[in-house]
């Protein structure tokens, strides 16, 4: 079987489904894993027979979405699916927006920087810099963050689409340390502060000791399509920020949107 039978034909049957949906399980373990995986481990964490499994990877291996170590015999995921990746991530044009000033604010900083979109009712973490300090902190490119325990996400739900925020607020909001923000009433005086502000932090909301503070990058309608924000400790992004880091990370929010169409009053 190749990835062939991508390819839409007059009918699908059940089969089918179960063999589309078995290749995106195999790239999604293949992307997760830290090293190559052999084919018993790949079959037995796919529930599938080995000559299946084989047969998807030498399959993969051909269309360069995965390769084999020469060492080891096992797979792992192939410049092809990076490169598919890439061209995907620059169909985001804010992402294109913010990347070239992630270096100049890190600079400015020393802090991590991360670059999020907005997609649907999802923000999503596409880049990262690390920063210049001894302890790393940031964010796993790909990471979907949560709306109510994020400064990237506050920053969407106070200048996103204005039915945002009450969607969220129907559905459990996840608490994850004593300070995440699940009180609907509280979320709705939370945004409408950082709407006021224009910038947002999450001060140990996922993790103790973390930080995070984002601006907003608008399009030509003013709506928030995704945030810049910096990263770090919180004896480097304490819950009230410095002027200067407020300005920094607001200057390159402000940047970013002006270069997709958003033009400030």
């Amino acid at each position: 079987m190749t990835l062939g039978l991508l390819t839409p034909a007059p009918t699908s049957t059940g089969s089918d489904l179960e063999s589309v949906e078995l290749i995106f399980r195999l790239l999604e373990l293949l992307a997760g894993a830290h090293q190559p995986l052999g084919v018993t481990e790949i079959a037995r964490a796919l529930d599938i027979s080995k000559p299946r499994a084989h047969r998807h990877l030498r399959a993969f291996v051909q269309r360069g979405y995965a390769r084999q170590d020469a060492r080891t015999e096992g797979y792992e995921i192939g410049v092809g699916l990076l490169t598919l990746g890439e061209r995907a991530r620059e169909r985001f044009g804010v992402i294109a927006a913010i990347r070239p000033l992630m270096a100049p604010l890190r600079r400015a900083t020393g802090l991590a920087v991360t670059a999020s979109v907005l997609v649907g009712d999802e923000v999503v973490v596409l880049e990262m810099l690390q920063g210049t300090s001894v302890i790393e902190f940031g964010v796993r490119p790909g990471s979907r963050l949560d709306l109510h325990a994020s400064a990237h996400g506050l920053v969407a739900l106070a200048f996103g689409p204005p039915q945002l925020i009450e969607d969220i607020v129907q559905r459990p909001l996840k608490p994850w340390t004593e300070h995440t923000l699940v009180d609907p009433a509280a979320l709705r005086d939370a945004a409408a502060r950082v709407r006021r502000q224009g910038w947002a932090t999450a001060v140990d909301s996922v993790q103790f000791g973390v930080n995070a503070l984002a601006a907003p990058v608008l399009d030509h309608r003013g709506v928030c399509g995704g945030a810049i924000a910096l990263v770090g400790a919180t004896q480097l992004i304490p819950a009230e920020p410095s002027a200067s880091q407020v300005e920094a990370v607001v200057t390159a929010a402000a940047a970013a949107s002006r270069s997709i169409g958003f033009q400030s009053a």
